[in-house]
């Protein structure tokens, strides 16, 4: 029901070049803006607002709302995800609403929440 077309182009994260990390034990407070890929292994307090993508790592937590192109969720997410391409791991934790184009959920990843599919086109116009 929720898997990948493979007729789709999906934009794949993990093949970019990542130009921002936010390493383990930091902690920044504020909104993140940015275009490129960022890969956060640390804390964020504030919304992160990325157009390329955003990984967050295992131990990565971001308490505030993501919106990017894509979102692979590792670690934990406390807010809204606003989204073409989302992917929760295992390990991942979202509590909050989702709104995506794609969703991926692996067996043992953590969702509460509302999940509202919305086309591509749409999401585009909403941003």
């Amino acid at each position: 029901m929720f898997k990948k077309n493979k007729k789709q182009q999906s934009f794949q994260i993990d093949q970019q070049e990542i130009s921002t990390i936010i390493g383990e034990g930091y902690i920044f407070t504020g909104e993140v803006q940015g275009s490129s890929v960022i890969r956060i292994e640390g804390k964020i307090i504030g919304n992160v607002n990325v157009e390329a993508g955003v990984i967050l790592g295992e131990k990565g937590v971001i308490d505030g709302n993501i919106t990017s192109q894509s979102v692979i969720v590792f670690g934990t997410v406390n807010g809204n995800v606003k989204t073409t391409q989302l992917e929760i791991k295992k390990s991942g934790h979202v509590n909050g609403d989702i709104t995506t184009d794609t969703v991926e959920i692996e067996l043992g990843a953590h969702y509460n929440g509302k999940l509202a599919m919305v086309p591509q086109q749409q999401l585009r116009e909403a941003s």
